[in-house]
């Protein structure tokens, strides 16, 4: 594998990057920018306008035909606020997956966060370790500090330039109570978590992305600011913008035309920043979320990818029996290394879904015993999983809440269409690990030959194995009534 590409779906401008591994880095040859201008077309109840999503699936099908040579495991593209707040998303991302040739992930606010992080800490060499991190958005506005490649304290708060704008300056006006008025309203979502960033510090605060970028090249061209954006620079862009008072009139040097009509959201957001958390100056990273995304890829590539880390760490907070989990994941795997072309399965997602699951089933225990599948599913589709797309976290939810007792469609019916039936499958298969593990004994255990045939699964064992492990095959019995209900068949059990 030579190239990777990273395509970011903003709520103002859709990205794209396409880079070439270097010496275990990644050095950057094409980038691809749209302002597609998603987040205006999201209506009231979460519509998204068909304008705009007209405008979405163009732009995406010209990226696709970048795209085109690429393979799966070689693109990663990723939605963000915009489309996180987007009703029947699941249709949205589907339609817009085909447009782009490749599957495309919605990722929370906080993992959104993370990335950036890891783009801007890969572009920012030689730059003081303990930095805060700022990115405004169309949509949302991220605030990390952290210790060089490690993010420490990540927060995405509901804001940002596109809806800002819209909010306070949808006719173009500009004036003094509107601006006041908008920095009221940023400063409201930036208190629950000002006195936090406060007491952790920073050595130096960096910017990120495209309003940040376009504010800080204003102040340049300008003669308000000399490379950096600076309380100072911020108030004389403010007063300008006053003074116009109309978008459309507004004329300054380094502004460019499609950042113009997001522009006063924007200010009125980052000069709140500025003031609340006592500011002087930043500076500004030439990298950000598409970057992380590709640092991210490559480190999946080199077995260091984040989400085992997630996992591990929720095993050590949750205290779960490691010998039993990993028992239960080997199992699990080699149930499905039996079916995998039966089932369509085979996927590095599928995979890692199932051991991932395997690892988690028991999370559940640190609340109660009683419905502890329930338990873990909850806490693992409310947590924050580093590492994680939404839809990927849903996935291993559903698979803990249906590894045991009943077993119902409705587990699934939150994951997108084309994920229900792998998920139902998977679950099968780590129910059937689930069970053959039961005795927490590891010389118990047995792995049964396993066939698979359209919604059908024939297990298979030694002979003499069932006779000998009576609570087993009465398990199994059992089993066999209880996954009917989502559509599959238990046969076999016989000796060979």
């Amino acid at each position: 594998m030579e190239s990777l590409a990273a395509v970011d779906l903003g709520s103002n401008s859709f990205h794209m990057v396409i880079a070439r591994l270097d010496h275990g880095g990644v050095q950057i040859v094409d980038r691809i920018r749209e302002p597609v201008r998603l987040a205006a077309g999201l209506q009231k109840g979460g519509w998204l306008s068909e304008d705009a999503e007209q405008r979405a699936i163009a732009c995406l099908t010209i990226f696709g035909q970048r795209l085109r040579d690429f393979g799966a495991e070689q693109v990663r593209a990723v939605g963000t606020n915009t489309l996180r707040r987007v009703r029947d998303s699941h249709r949205a991302i589907h339609d817009m997956s085909e447009a782009l040739g490749h599957h495309i992930e919605i990722i929370t606010g906080r993992e959104e966060a993370r990335l950036i992080y890891l783009g801007v800490s890969h572009g920012i060499a030689g730059a003081p370790a303990r930095r805060l991190v700022v990115d405004i958005g169309g949509g949302s506005t991220e605030c990390i500090i952290g210790d060089s490649f490690e993010p420490t304290s990540v927060h995405s708060l509901f804001m940002g330039c596109v809806g800002f704008t819209n909010q306070f300056f949808q006719d173009g006006k500009i004036s003094r109570k509107r601006m006041n008025n908008a920095k009221i309203a940023a400063g409201l979502e930036l208190q629950p978590v000002e006195a936090r960033l406060r007491q952790q510090g920073w050595e130096r605060a960096i910017g990120a992305s495209g309003t940040i970028r376009s504010i800080a090249e204003i102040l340049n061209e300008a003669g308000w600011a000399h490379g950096t954006i600076t309380a100072e620079g911020l108030g004389k862009l403010e007063q300008a913008m006053l003074t116009a008072g109309r978008l459309d009139k507004l004329e300054l040097p380094g502004l460019e035309a499609d950042r113009r009509p997001v522009l006063a959201g924007g200010v009125a957001i980052l000069s709140t920043v500025f003031e609340r958390l006592g500011l002087d100056e930043m500076y500004v990273s030439p990298t950000a979320l598409r970057e992380g995304l590709l640092y991210d890829m490559l480190g999946r590539l080199q077995d260091e990818d984040p989400r085992d880390r997630t996992i591990a760490m929720l095993a050590t907070r949750y205290s779960i029996d490691q010998e039993h989990a990993d028992r239960v994941q080997a199992t699990a795997l080699g149930l499905l290394g039996q079916v995998v072309d039966d089932w369509d399965l085979r996927t590095d997602d599928a995979a890692h879904a199932l051991a991932w699951a395997a690892q988690l089933h028991e999370i559940g225990l640190a609340v109660n015993y009683t419905g502890h599948h329930k338990h873990g599913a909850y806490l693992v589709a409310s947590s924050d999983l580093p590492g994680f797309a939404r839809d990927e976290q849903a996935l291993v939810a559903a698979l803990i809440r249906g590894h045991r007792r009943k077993l119902d469609n409705a587990f699934f019916a939150a994951l997108p269409e084309e994920l229900q039936l792998p998920a139902r499958r998977l679950c099968v298969l780590l129910r059937l690990a689930v069970l053959l593990n039961r005795n927490r004994d590891p010389d118990v255990v047995a792995l049964p030959h396993v066939s698979a045939s359209g919604n059908k699964l024939k297990l298979t064992f030694h002979e003499e194995w069932l006779d000998a492990h009576p609570l087993a095959r009465a398990d199994l019995e059992r089993e066999q009534r209880l996954v009917k209900s989502v559509g599959l068949r238990l046969t076999g059990f016989e000796t060979e």
